[in-house]
């Protein structure tokens, strides 16, 4: 531990124009559990001791590469390395360095999705059950209030037995070729080599599938999918749709699109069983609507007394008062550092390696059968 007692942690990627580095480091900071000591910030060797300058570390350990500050920090005393990192770049470098930083005994937290194939996900997941690390994935929704609130409705019995799930995350920024103009977010986005095979389906698609799996507690086992690229150029779909048999005996749908001209980040969530039903909406994130068979609908906010305990803990500010995305983050954040430290915490406080793997197996799945033209059983 540092001398404030906070958790070293080292950043990999993030560095200039890296909106999600700047969330990441928001969030790990939110609260106060983490300092940022070292990172390996950009490919660019200039460019990464920019961003360590900027972030006022010591100049000694804004690494010119992944490779160097996992070989670096390792060679530090104990009580001065790195404990954790943060790996925040495209897709494509996600299980590089998460790999090397495993091996070497740190704990590793990842944003989504987890890799570019299953095959290299199975390697991860392989490295995190041999050892004793933590690994944490960045799917920052299960951190708001609200779906805390719904998943223990949902798994409690509280709407009765699950028969009807709808995932939905629907954006417009992609619906022009915006990677034609070196636009960097959709440059990487829409490039398969850095992206992985999934464009739309990688990039939201697998928030709301593992929204989906973490309200219900249902796993998905059989699916059918379409998947289209609306720009001609594109190499990687920007809009997918899949029909969901789940192992509950529920039934749903889940779309990811980015050509949706005019929506900015529609993620809904709804789940309907015998006795009522979820609605949860992303863009208000405080409310989630709670239908009933024989009753009015229930409107249910953040930070009242009346929620469940799960959910009341994750709350940060006072009712009436937005809270949602970094929020979110920082939830997952925080979860994760009482795991490295061993301290007690929600059930399935943070999605894990486990998650991670069926998100990349959600993404070829639907990739695979809009090819076939066929129904998939979903791998276990």
């Amino acid at each position: 531990m540092s001398n404030s007692g906070r958790i070293r942690i080292g950043m990999v990627g993030g560095g200039p124009g890296a909106f999600i580095g700047a969330v990441h480091r928001i969030a790990l900071r939110m609260d106060d559990r983490f300092e940022l000591v070292a990172g390996a910030f950009s490919s660019s060797a200039d460019k990464s001791a920019a961003t360590g300058r900027e972030l006022g570390l010591d100049p000694a350990r804004a690494y010119a590469s992944w490779q160097d500050m996992a070989a670096a920090e390792s060679e530090l005393p104990a009580e001065q390395r790195i404990e954790a990192v943060s790996i925040v770049t495209p897709n494509h470098v996600h299980h590089g360095p998460a790999l090397d930083f495993l091996r070497r005994g740190f704990h590793v937290i990842c944003d989504k999705p987890l890799t570019v194939s299953s095959e290299l996900a199975r390697e991860l997941v392989a490295a995190v059950d041999q050892g004793e690390q933590v690994f944490a994935l960045t799917h920052n929704y299960t951190g708001y209030p609200m779906i805390r609130e719904a998943r223990e409705l949902v798994r409690g019995g509280g709407i009765g037995t699950v028969l009807k799930v709808y995932a939905e995350y629907l954006q417009g920024w992609l619906v022009d070729p915006l990677e034609d103009s070196g636009q960097k977010q959709a440059d990487w986005r829409t490039d398969p080599a850095r992206s992985g095979p999934g464009g739309a389906l990688g990039d939201i698609g697998t928030h709301a599938f593992n929204l989906l799996e973490h309200v219900t507690g249902q796993r998905v086992v059989r699916l059918y999918g379409r998947k289209h690229s609306f720009v001609p150029t594109r190499a990687v779909d920007d809009d997918a749709m899949a029909l969901l048999e789940l192992d509950g005996g529920a039934t749903g749908t889940l779309c990811a699109s980015q050509v949706c001209a005019g929506r900015e980040n529609g993620l809904r969530l709804r789940v309907f069983g015998t006795l009522g039903g979820i609605e949860w909406d992303q863009e208000n994130p405080n409310d989630l609507h709670v239908y009933w068979k024989d009753k009015p609908r229930e409107l249910r906010r953040s930070s009242n007394g009346y929620l469940g305990e799960a959910a009341q803990s994750l709350g940060r500010t006072p009712a009436g008062h937005p809270e949602g995305y970094l929020e979110g983050f920082a939830n997952v954040y925080t979860a994760f550092a009482r795991a490295i430290r061993g301290e007690s915490d929600l059930d399935d406080a943070f999605p894990t390696v486990h998650d991670g793997l069926r998100g990349v197996q959600f993404i070829e799945s639907v990739i695979t059968s809009s090819e076939q033209d066929q129904w998939l059983d979903f791998p276990a």
